[in-house]
């Protein structure tokens, strides 16, 4: 047995498995001695332990000395093998797979190197803000894994942030069409197109002077809307577009209306200020 592995029961089940599995995802292989599909699939497991080198731990547990263990997990049928990860159950297979098979289980369980990488930009970013940093990482994850769009999507919303706005669409123009479709695309898309109509539009006080004198330039506040949005205003951006709803629906084939509903998608369709916003456009159109 080697030292990714460890035979566990009853007795230190909650420290090698619910607690080992904060630390590192723990692979629970139920099993017998006198089953063959068993003999069969601990051996890949033992030795997928040993190549993964600590990236998870084997738990091997013998079914029928720890039956209270088997039906606390619902085990109907052996080989059983079940995924722990920060202490709950994530994932189980039951009979002897084929190692591609076990590989495939593994990935969506333990992460890749590629998925550390990417988890390491996400952390740097979300701490420090470095963003020449986390863009690092993330090509360096792109280089074990190109067919990852996670890391695109990932990329994208950090040089949106930089205002690389080309690259930013490039990114993720190169998207699966059904990629497109998920609801962080989407939402970066709009916050592109956001930023590209900022970075098109006159300084916030020339704009705001102009709204001054003329209450009714709906081009001003339309673009002040753009330029709040861009700096994640929201509620002020929202506050001129619903203010051009009222004084002229009809402005620019009722851009207005249609851009607040670009924000709630860019705010996932959800809060607190989506639902006032909502309200008070609805009682604006009747």
């Amino acid at each position: 047995m080697s030292q990714y592995s460890v035979e566990v029961s009853a007795s230190n089940f909650d420290q090698v498995v619910v607690g080992g599995s904060k630390k590192a995802p723990v692979i629970v292989d139920f099993w017998a001695p006198w089953c063959a599909p068993c003999r069969a699939l601990t051996p890949v497991l033992e030795k997928l332990a040993a190549e993964y080198q600590g990236k998870f731990v084997l738990a091997k547990i013998n079914s029928d000395e720890n039956q209270e263990l088997a039906a606390r997990f619902g085990v109907r049928g052996i080989p059983n093998v079940k995924a722990f990860v920060n202490g709950e159950l994530v994932d189980e297979f039951s009979g002897a797979l084929p190692e591609p098979m076990v590989r495939e289980f593994l990935a969506r369980v333990v992460p890749s190197p590629a998925e550390e990488l990417r988890r390491q930009a996400r952390e740097v970013y979300r701490q420090t803000k470095n963003a020449e940093q986390a863009l690092a990482l993330l090509a360096r994850a792109a280089e074990l894994e190109p067919q990852d769009e996670n890391i695109r999507i990932d990329s994208a919303e950090i040089t949106i942030a930089l205002g690389r706005l080309d690259e930013a669409r490039r990114l993720l123009e190169s998207l699966a069409p059904l990629t497109q479709m998920d609801d962080r695309v989407v939402a970066l898309r709009a916050r592109l197109d956001f930023a590209a109509s900022a970075a098109d539009a006159p300084d916030e006080q020339s704009l705001r002077q102009r709204i001054a004198r003329d209450a009714n330039d709906l081009e001003a506040r339309l673009q002040l809307a753009n330029l709040r949005v861009a700096g994640r205003d929201y509620a002020t951006a929202l506050e001129e577009l619903l203010e051009i709803v009222r004084r002229d629906r009809s402005f620019r084939d009722d851009i207005a209306r249609k851009t607040m509903l670009q924000v709630f998608t860019l705010l996932g369709n959800q809060g607190e200020l989506v639902g006032e916003y909502r309200r008070r456009l609805a009682s604006a159109m009747y």
